[in-house]
C-alpha cells in the first residue's frame, strides 16, 4: 500500500551533481512523480535514504521486521543483509524465514545466499546449505548476491564446491561477497580475481590499499564489537566510488541509538567531503548490488529521509516507497507476532563435565581478545592448578571459556581466555558465529554450568550468573533472536550487559566479544565444540601442554 499523494518542499541534496538547491519532491503511487527547482521557506534537507551494505540481521538479536522498526528512526531504508546466522542453524528453512518476515514491513531487505553453511569442518553446525540450494535462492529476484566467501583458501586453491558457488553467482549475475581478513599481495589479488567483489573485514588501511589497487570495494564496518571506522575512513577522500557503510553486527542496545547515520555525522566531524560521505551510504551500495532503492530522482521509489540540516544530520522523517515509516524520532512500523522456528537438542550440562584435568608446570593456550575487533593472539601462560585441574586465574584475567554443543549431546570444548574481565561469575551466549553452539566464560566451573543451563533450558539465549544473581534475555528464535518488541528487548540487554560490565568486564560489548571467540575463519586463535583452533594453520592445538 501506497500513501496518498503528497509534495515535500525543502533543499534537495542531489549526491550525483553535488548540489544542493531549493526547490519540491512531488510523490504518487509510492514514487517520485517530478522534483521541482523553486524557492521555499523550509530549510529543511531531503536526500536518499542510508543503507548498511552488510550486516547480519540475525546479531541485532532482532527478527527482520523488529529491525526495521528500530532502523528506519535513523534514517535507514535498506539492508544488504546475509542471513548466514540462521542459515547455520535452519539451513534453507532459516532464509526463508528471513525473507517472509522481512517481507512483513515497509523497509527493504535485500538478503544474499549464504555461501559458506558450515563454515568451516571444524566447528558442527545446525545445517547444511548446499550449491542446490543457493542455485534454488538465485531463482528469487529478492536474492541479490552470494554472501561472503569465507572460505578464502577454498577459492585460492580452487575447491570444487566453492567454485561451484562461484560460477552459479556469476551466471545468475550475481555479485559476490568477500571476507578475507589479513589477505594482502599475491593472495589478495588472487582471490579478487576470482569474483570477490567487496570486503567488510580489513582492519588496517595498508590491508584495504592492498585490495582497492586490484578493484575490490571496501566496507567500512563499525559494530557493536568491530570497530573499523578509524583506521580506514580517509579512504574515502581518494576512492569514494569504492566505498560503502556497514555494521555486519549491531546489538539492539547499539541500534536503538544509531546506525549508518552515526557514520555520516562522524566523517563529517573529520572534514570529509559531504557528497562523498553520501555516495558511501547511499548510492553506492544501490548501483553495485543493483537495489530497488530510490535515489532521489524522478520515477524513482519515493525512498528518502528528511534532516534538520547537513551538520548534525538530525533525521526528521523516513520515507519508503512514500510511506512515513519514522517521524522525529519515532518509529511508525506497527508491533506484530512473529513466529518461532528453532534448532536446540541438548541436555543440560553438571559442572564436573568443565573439568581441565592438569599438573603442576603445564602451560595452558590462551585466547587473547581485543575490545573492538575480531582478531585475536594466541599466549601462554602458566596453568593455575587447583586439586589436579586448570582453573580460570582471576588475578591475571586469564578464564575459562568453553563451547558448548547445541545440536547434540557433547562433551563441552575447553580453552582459556583473557581480556574477558570478569571478576566473579560467568556469562554466556548461544549467538557463537558461526554454528551458534553455546559460548561461555567465567570465574569457576559452576559459575560456567549454571550460565550455560541457563541457555539450553530457554532453548537460546544470553544470560549472567554472579552468586545467586541471575539474569536471561530469552533467544527462541533459532537461538538467536527474539520475536519480542525491539525497543524491550534492547533494554533487556542493556541490563545484562550491565551485569556483565558490573561483574568486571571492560570490553564495550561484552557478549558481541563473546560471539566472536568461536569464529574460526578469523585468526588468531578460537574455540569451537571440537576443539581450539588455530584459524591461521588452520588446525586443531592443544589448550594445554
Amino acid at each position: 500500500m501506497y500513501r496518498r499523494a503528497f509534495s515535500l518542499s525543502g533543499q534537495i541534496v542531489d549526491i550525483e551533481n553535488q548540489e544542493v538547491y531549493r526547490g519540491t519532491v512531488h510523490v504518487e503511487n509510492g514514487k517520485i512523480a517530478s522534483i521541482v527547482r523553486g524557492e521555499t521557506t523550509e530549510n529543511q534537507f531531503i536526500l536518499p535514504g542510508f543503507i548498511d551494505a552488510h550486516v547480519h540481521v540475525e546479531s541485532s538479536m532482532l527478527v527482520p521486521r523488529e529491525f526495521a522498526r528500530l532502523a528506519v528512526v535513523h534514517g535507514t531504508v535498506a539492508t544488504v543483509s546475509d542471513p548466514h546466522e540462521i542459515g547455520n542453524v535452519l539451513g534453507l528453512k532459516g532464509v526463508e524465514y528471513m525473507l517472509e518476515n522481512g517481507a512483513q514491513v515497509p523497509f527493504k531487505f535485500y538478503f544474499g545466499a549464504p555461501s559458506c553453511v558450515p563454515a568451516t569442518p571444524f566447528e558442527t553446525a545446525g545445517a547444511e546449505i548446499t550449491s542446490e540450494d543457493i542455485e534454488e535462492l538465485f531463482q528469487r529476484e529478492e536474492i541479490k548476491y552470494l554472501a561472503e566467501m569465507m572460505n578464502w583458501p577454498g577459492v585460492l586453491n580452487h575447491d570444487s564446491i566453492v567454485m561451484q558457488k562461484i560460477t552459479l553467482a556469476q551466471k545468475f549475475s550475481k555479485q559476490i561477497d568477500g571476507h578475507a581478513p589479513g589477505l594482502r599481495g599475491e593472495q589478495a589479488k588472487a582471490y579478487i580475481e576470482a569474483g570477490m567483489t567487496t570486503d567488510h573485514e580489513c582492519f588496517t588501511k595498508e590491508e584495504a590499499l592492498d585490495k582497492l589497487q586490484y578493484g575490490m570495494k571496501i566496507l567500512i564496518r563499525e559494530g557493536s564489537a568491530a570497530k573499523n571506522f578509524e583506521a580506514l575512513i580517509d579512504l574515502l577522500h581518494d576512492y569514494p566510488d569504492m566505498i560503502m557503510f556497514c555494521s555486519d553486527d549491531k546489538h539492539p542496545d547499539n541500534l536503538v541509538e544509531s546506525h549508518i547515520n552515526e557514520l555520516v555525522k562522524r566523517a563529517l566531524a573529520k572534514g570529509i567531503d559531504l557528497f562523498k560521505i553520501l555516495k558511501a551510504a547511499c548510492i553506492n551500495p544501490v548501483k553495485h548490488y543493483k537495489l530497488e532503492v530510490g535515489l532521489l530522482r524522478e520515477n524513482d521509489p519515493a525512498d528518502f529521509i528528511v534532516v534538520n540540516n547537513l551538520e548534525d544530520f538530525e533525521v526528521k522523517q523516513t520515507y519508503i516507497n512514500g510511506n512515513l515509516v519514522a517521524e522525529n524520532g519515532k518509529t511508525n512500523i506497527q508491533f506484530a507476532e512473529s513466529s518461532l522456528v528453532n534448532n536446540f537438542n541438548t541436555d543440560l550440562k553438571k559442572p564436573e563435565q568443565f573439568k581441565m584435568v592438569a599438573s603442576e608446570g603445564e602451560k595452558v593456550r590462551v585466547i587473547e581478545a581485543f575490545d573492538g575487533q575480531l582478531i585475536t593472539h594466541q599466549l601462554w601462560q602458566n596453568a593455575k592448578i587447583d586439586n589436579g585441574n586448570a582453573v580460570s586465574d582471576v588475578a591475571n584475567d586469564v578464564l575459562k571459556i568453553t563451547v558448548v554443543n547445541r545440536y547434540q549431546n557433547a562433551e563441552p570444548a575447553m580453552a582459556f581466555i583473557k581480556n574477558i574481565g570478569l571478576k566473579t561469575g560467568a556469562i554466556a551466549s548461544s549467538v557463537g558465529h558461526d554454528s551458534h553452539n553455546i559460548v561461555a566464560v567465567g570465574c569457576d566451573d559452576e559459575s560456567i554450568c549454571r550460565a550455560v543451563n541457563l541457555i539450553i533450558k530457554a532453548k537460546g539465549g544470553v544470560a549472567a550468573v554472579d552468586g545467586p544473581a541471575e539474569k536471561l534475555l530469552a533467544l527462541p528464535v533459532a537461538g538467536i533472536m527474539s520475536a519480542e518488541d525491539g525497543y524491550t528487548v534492547a533494554q533487556q540487554y542493556s541490563q545484562i550487559d550491565a551485569m556483565a560490565k558490573a561483574m568486571g568486564s571492560s570490553l564495550a560489548s561484552p557478549f558481541m566479544t563473546l560471539s566472536f571467540m568461536a569464529l574460526l575463519v578469523i585468526p588468531a586463535l578460537k574455540l569451537s565444540d571440537k576443539g581450539l583452533f588455530d584459524g591461521e594453520s588452520f588446525r586443531f592445538v592443544n589448550a594445554i601442554e
